[in-house]
């Protein structure tokens, strides 16, 4: 029998984020494995199983995956949140592709721009593309078909990144969905699934913002990978 799956990232959301919420989704139960240093990465990049020197990183089934998307591929098909034919399969894939590029705007920021004024000049930047560019396609989707869910009427991994992303956005401005109504109901509708319910409760594996001290953690980090990366093999 398989073990649980094993998690390797840092103590924070990062790209590992969306991963944690699939598998709680799926009620799957996993172990994680901080990176806490960067003798924590180099001991992982000289055992060998990062293909391409960089986490995430999950063990499941086996197996060793890198690359998120990828790993989000194999949870979503797994779990059966993909769709049920290959139509339905392309547009969940084309809806989980724009959320997570927001998302994943939304996990860098901190470190990426950790000081004040610049945090705040890419804070606007999110939420112009969220508001301009991205939850109006949602809004539509919603509206033209008229169900509860983005695909086929049954949950599957866009509604998660896409309620993911919705939570994420509203820790940058709380009244965010004020024209959004139908993201607004959707947000409280998927919100209410028991498996998503136990997720959002305090206690659960789910990464609350970074704090200051993740972010330091986190500038530090990349600043010596930038560092090892200019200075070459």
């Amino acid at each position: 029998m398989a073990g649980k799956p094993k998690l390797h990232y840092f103590n924070a959301r990062g790209r590992m984020e969306p991963i944690r919420w699939l598998l709680a989704v799926a009620e799957v139960e996993f172990e994680e494995q901080f990176i806490l240093s960067m003798a924590d990465l180099e001991k992982l990049r000289e055992e060998g199983p990062l293909l391409f020197q960089q986490v995430p990183m999950v063990e499941i089934d086996g197996m060793k995956l890198v690359q998120t998307r990828a790993i989000l591929n194999y949870i979503a098909e797994k779990h059966n949140l993909c769709g049920k034919d290959i139509k339905q399969r392309a547009r969940i894939n084309m809806y989980s592709e724009g959320i997570l590029d927001i998302g994943e705007m939304i996990a860098d920021m901190p470190f990426k721009y950790p000081e004040a004024e610049e945090k705040e000049k890419e804070i606007k930047v999110i939420l112009t593309k969220a508001t301009g560019r991205y939850f109006p396609v949602f809004e539509k989707i919603l509206k033209e078909h008229g169900e509860d869910f983005l695909e086929g009427n049954q949950l599957c991994r866009a509604d998660v990144h896409l309620l993911e992303v919705i939570l994420a956005t509203e820790e940058l401005k709380t009244d965010v969905l004020s024209e959004f109504p139908l993201l607004t109901a959707f947000k409280a509708r998927i919100s209410n699934i028991p498996a998503i319910k136990k997720f959002l409760q305090p206690g659960s594996p789910r990464k609350p913002p970074p704090d200051e001290k993740t972010i330091e953690v986190g500038v530090k980090m990349l600043v010596e990978l930038r560092q090892k990366a200019a200075a070459g093999p």
